[in-house]
């Protein structure tokens, strides 16, 4: 426990935050999630303190990112790294064919009509099938986000809180935070990542191999080293974080 009273003393961290299910609670539908004001004030302060050294990190679009955590624009990584803008702007985004596309778009509207509740949502160049309206579709949704990806390999899989995401095989969380770990002004920090979900696996895995500090907002298996038990806390926290009086009863080690 003592880095992370560290935390509080120290300009030497670097902080990276998933959105849904970490700085905002889950909601029925992707466009109904918000992120409280007061939270926005606080991430704001905390950006401050740390030059900068602040991103999100999430699997919604970059433009997504910035509505919801607006007036804020800095680093950030979004489609779970399909897209990354550092601090000074400069942006990088994955390239897909856009044939394939078309295609496993036209695919997945076709097959999942006949099921009431699923919704997708399409994120420009990755799909997320949504059954948190539907449980009882999980295993036919699973199985056809299989069949596509069988059909197109430079796509895989990603499973996530009542979702099943179609992303690009060559990005995860963990390699968006350690592209923008080598940019002005993460370099040389130590990396301190916030998630929820499954889709945070990568990311907490890759800070682990950095001896950073990783944290899951809530239960379940995960590699994260330490735990914040829900999202309310997780704002009590970082309000005590942006004003240097962090309190570590909110948190602890796994």
């Amino acid at each position: 426990m003592n880095e992370l009273r560290q935390i509080c003393r120290q300009n030497d961290y670097a902080f990276f935050f998933d959105i849904d299910g970490t700085l905002a609670t889950l909601q029925a539908t992707p466009e109904a999630v918000s992120i409280p004001a007061p939270v926005i004030t606080h991430l704001t302060l905390l950006t401050q303190n740390l030059s900068g050294a602040l991103a999100f990190v999430s699997g919604r679009p970059l433009s997504q990112i910035d509505e919801l955590t607006y007036p804020l624009r800095g680093a950030a990584a979004g489609i779970h790294g399909a897209e990354i803008r550092t601090l000074n702007g400069e942006l990088i985004a994955t390239r897909v064919d856009p044939q394939q596309l078309c295609e496993i778009d036209q695919q997945l509207s076709r097959d999942i009509e006949p099921m009431p509740g699923v919704r997708l949502e399409k994120k420009s160049i990755a799909f997320a099938l949504h059954y948190r309206q539907a449980p009882t579709a999980q295993q036919a949704l699973h199985e056809l986000a299989n069949t596509i990806v069988k059909r197109y390999p430079d796509f895989k899989v990603q499973a996530g809180k009542c979702v099943w995401e179609i992303k690009p095989r060559a990005c995860d969380k963990g390699k968006a935070i350690s592209y923008l770990m080598q940019t002005s002004p993460f370099i040389g920090r130590i990396p301190v990542f916030i998630g929820d979900d499954m889709t945070d696996e990568a990311g907490f895995q890759y800070v682990n191999r950095q001896q950073g500090i990783s944290i899951k907002i809530g239960c379940g298996e995960s590699e994260a080293t330490h735990r914040i038990d829900n999202v309310t806390q997780l704002y009590q926290w970082l309000d005590q974080l942006a004003n240097n009086n962090i309190n570590l009863d909110t948190m602890r080690s796994v």
